[in-house]
């Protein structure tokens, strides 16, 4: 099982979800979170005053899939969120031991 971590522009979150769900996704984790890579932030004006923004407003999605599934899901997050300019975001994949669901305690891929 992998972990797939996404961070995209907020605008693009309904594209990516749609998108993931129509391939099979059947859970995600979604927060908003703020941060900068290589765009550095950027400036606003405010009551005509210009300031430094450092951190960009972006939305996380995290989805647990089987590594069968990895391909898949990594290329309809690409497609789907991508516009082709800086701040498109990233994607981080990590290898999962386990997971279980509460309700049942059923472990494994079974719990996806």
């Amino acid at each position: 099982m992998k972990k797939v971590e996404a961070i995209i522009r907020h605008f693009k979150l309904e594209d990516v979800k749609n998108a993931l769900t129509e391939r099979g996704v059947t859970g995600m984790t979604i927060t908003e979170v703020r941060g900068f890579g290589r765009q550095k932030g950027h400036t606003e004006m405010y009551r005509g005053t210009e300031y430094e923004v450092d951190f960009v407003p972006k939305i996380k999605i995290e989805v647990i899939v089987a590594d069968a599934k990895l391909p898949a899901v990594l290329d309809t997050i690409v497609r789907s969120a991508q516009t082709g300019a800086v701040g498109d975001g990233k994607i981080f994949v990590t290898e999962l031991t386990d997971a279980v669901r509460i309700r049942t305690g059923e472990s494994g891929e079974s719990a996806l």
